[in-house]
């Protein structure tokens, strides 16, 4: 037998594996898995929702990472592995590649975080101006810091925080441990907190809700899956944790 034809075919059998290595570059030891960035104010329902998730979905696995929704754009925008991205607002989502393909899924709305029993008999955002009160709020680039600009602008009210924190559950924590006054944080944040915090409500807070969007990242590992977590978060099921939670719901 001629070498030259055993040699075609030896060619052509190294370039069908080598095409079908190229179809599925995903880890077998992964496959299935969604990981999911997440704003730090979905701590608890996003946790709820992917045990929710690996129950409905058998095979299926969740991987939780939770930071401020600026923080988490950054580290995506750098190439930190991750399928899915839940922002607490669009400005953080138009900082991903592929941002534009979000769908809101849920809205929160501020309140103003003050110690049981509110000591300082805080009412209103022009209460938080008197110079003796100290406020913690989030800096301007993260989501609840851009709500809360646009809340005291409504308000018009010129307020000199102690400190701007990098996300809402900092913010909410200095409450918590006595260091300040008061907090703006979302609403939902003061429910995971109940019996440490309570919760003001002020007119302007609806003038400066917050939408949250989420995407599956051009680069999820395994599309399939992650899109099966979004549509998840958008069911009946998903939907009636986030309102459980207290969200509003688009």
């Amino acid at each position: 037998m001629s070498r030259r034809p055993v040699a075609a075919v030896l060619a052509g059998c190294l370039l069908l594996a080598i095409a079908a290595c190229g179809a599925d570059r995903r880890d077998p030891a992964t496959a299935g898995t969604v990981t999911v960035l997440a704003a730090v104010s979905l701590t608890e329902v996003f946790t709820a929702l992917g045990e929710g998730f690996e129950q409905s979905h058998p095979g299926r696995r969740v991987r939780l990472s939770f930071a401020g929704s600026a923080q988490l754009a950054g580290q995506i925008a750098a190439g930190a592995p991750a399928d899915v991205f839940a922002a607490a607002g669009p400005e953080s989502m138009q900082r991903v590649a592929g941002g534009r393909d979000a769908v809101v899924f849920a809205r929160n709305q501020l309140v103003i975080a003050v110690p049981p029993g509110n000591p300082r008999g805080l009412r209103t955002l022009a209460d938080l101006a008197v110079p003796e009160v100290k406020v913690a709020i989030c800096a301007a680039q993260v989501p609840c810091g851009i709500a809360a600009e646009k809340a005291l602008a409504s308000a018009g009210v010129d307020l000199t925080p102690v400190t701007l924190d990098q996300n809402v559950r900092a913010a909410l924590t200095k409450v918590r441990l006595g260091e300040v006054d008061a907090a703006l944080v979302y609403r939902t944040d003061v429910r995971v907190a109940a019996g440490e915090v309570e919760a003001v409500e002020f007119a302007e807070s609806a003038a400066a809700g917050n939408d949250y969007p989420i995407v599956v990242l051009p680069g999820a590992a395994d599309p399939a899956a992650a899109a099966e977590f979004v549509a998840y978060v958008r069911s009946a099921a998903g939907r009636e944790r986030l309102r459980e939670a207290g969200f509003q719901l688009p």
